[in-house]
C-alpha cells in the first residue's frame, strides 16, 4: 500500500513512455513545440502522465526556476459577462496549452480592489497579469502592474505605460461594414445610430464607437457615400436603438441604418417594424459585436463579430513574448490589433452583385 501512494516522478513517466526524462520535463512544461517534440511524442508523454497519476511539483519548481507557471487575470466585470467572459477562456485554453494556470479576480471598477488585486497576484508570485476590461476603453494602470510581465486587455493606458495592449481591430471592423453597403450597391439614404457626425460624438471614453467611425468615414469618403444623419447613443441599449430609429423615420424615409452595436439594431429592428418597414426590403441595417441578439432577430444581423476568445489567447501570446524580452525602455507601448470576422446575415439588400 504504501509503494501504490509513492510520488509518481518524471522518470517513471519517462520509463513507461519509453522516452528520456529530459523530453517528458519538456513536453509537460509546455516546452515540447518549442523544441520541436513531436506531436505525437507529446500526445503519449501527456497521455501517460494522467494515466499514472503524475502531478508537476509546482512550488518546488517555482523555487528552483523563479517561476510558478501562474498568469493572474484581473478585470473589472469581465468573469460575469456572459459575451466578454469568453476572453477568460481564450486566455484559459492559450495558457493551459504553455502549462500555466489562470487566477481570476474581479473588482467590478473599483481602483482600491483593482491594486489589492494586483498586490495579491504579486504576493503569489505569478508569472505575469493580464489586466482586462470588459468594453474597449481607457483605464488608469494600476500602480505596480509594471513591476513585472502584464498586458492590457481590451483596455489603453489612460496616460503613458510601457504595458502593450491588445485591442479587437475596430478601425478595420468600420471599414469592413462600410465595405458591405457600398458593395451591395448602397449610395444613399445612410444613417448611422449610436454615434457621429464627428469622430468626437461618441459615448464617454468609448474607444470602439470613435474607431468605428474612423473606419467607416474613410470607407464612404473614398466611395462618395453621403451619410445623411448620425445620431449619438449615450447608452448602447434596445430603447436607445429604438427611440433613434423613430427620430430618424420622422425626418427621412433610410435606405441603411448602420448601428454601432446589436443591441441598437434590435431597437431599430422593433421601430421599422413598428412603422410598418421591413428589414432588408424596405430598409438594410448592419451592426457590431456578434452578440446573441444578432442571431435571434429575424432576419439574422449581418454583423462584424468582436474577437473574444482570440483577443483572451492573443493576450497571453503578448505576455510571454514580454516576459522573454524583459525589455522595458520608456518607448511607445506596442498596440496589437485583433481581426473582427465578418458574420454575414440577411439584413442588407444587395442593390448589385458585390465584385470579386
Amino acid at each position: 500500500m504504501a509503494l501504490g501512494r509513492r510520488r509518481i516522478t518524471l522518470a517513471d513517466v519517462a520509463r513507461a513512455t519509453g522516452v528520456s526524462t529530459s523530453t517528458v520535463s519538456l513536453v509537460l512544461s509546455g516546452r515540447g513545440k518549442d523544441l520541436r517534440i513531436s506531436d505525437e511524442v507529446q500526445r503519449r508523454v501527456r497521455s501517460t502522465a494522467q494515466e499514472l497519476g503524475y502531478r508537476r511539483n509546482t512550488l518546488s519548481v517555482g523555487l528552483r526556476t523563479g517561476r510558478t507557471r501562474t498568469i493572474g487575470f484581473v478585470s473589472d466585470t469581465v468573469a460575469s459577462s456572459l459575451l466578454a467572459g469568453n476572453m477568460i477562456k481564450g486566455a484559459m485554453e492559450a495558457a493551459h496549452q504553455r502549462g500555466f494556470m489562470l487566477f481570476i479576480g474581479e473588482s467590478g471598477g473599483d481602483p482600491d480592489v483593482e491594486r489589492a488585486l494586483i498586490e495579491a497576484m504579486h504576493d503569489r508570485q505569478v508569472d505575469g497579469i493580464i489586466f482586462a476590461a470588459m468594453y474597449t476603453r481607457k483605464v488608469v494602470v494600476p500602480e505596480g502592474l509594471d513591476q513585472g510581465p502584464a498586458v492590457l486587455l481590451n483596455a489603453l493606458p489612460a496616460a503613458y505605460s510601457s504595458v502593450p495592449a491588445v485591442l479587437p481591430d475596430e478601425v478595420e471592423a468600420g471599414r469592413a461594414a462600410a465595405r458591405i453597403i457600398v458593395e451591395a450597391g448602397h449610395r444613399e439614404g445612410v444613417h448611422l445610430v449610436g454615434a457621429g457626425p464627428g469622430l468626437e460624438d461618441v459615448p464617454p471614453n468609448s474607444i470602439a464607437a470613435r474607431e468605428r467611425l474612423i473606419g467607416m468615414c474613410q470607407v464612404f469618403g473614398t466611395a462618395g457615400v453621403e451619410v445623411v444623419s448620425a445620431h449619438q447613443c449615450p447608452k448602447w441599449m434596445p430603447e436607445n436603438g429604438y427611440e433613434t430609429t423613430r427620430e430618424i423615420l420622422r425626418h427621412h424615409r433610410p435606405k441603411v441604418l448602420v448601428c454601432l452595436n446589436d443591441r441598437l439594431a434590435f431597437g431599430a429592428y422593433q421601430a421599422l417594424a413598428a412603422a410598418a418597414l421591413s428589414v432588408p426590403d424596405d430598409v438594410s441595417v448592419i451592426s457590431f459585436d456578434d452578440h446573441p441578439i444578432a442571431s435571434w432577430v429575424r432576419p439574422r444581423l449581418t454583423t462584424i463579430a468582436l474577437p473574444h476568445h482570440e483577443l483572451g489567447v492573443k493576450a497571453v501570446e503578448v505576455l510571454f513574448a514580454a516576459s522573454e524580452r524583459r525589455v522595458r525602455a520608456k518607448t511607445a507601448p506596442v498596440v496589437h490589433r485583433v481581426p473582427m470576422s465578418v458574420l454575414h446575415g440577411e439584413s442588407v439588400k444587395l442593390l448589385r452583385t458585390p465584385s470579386r
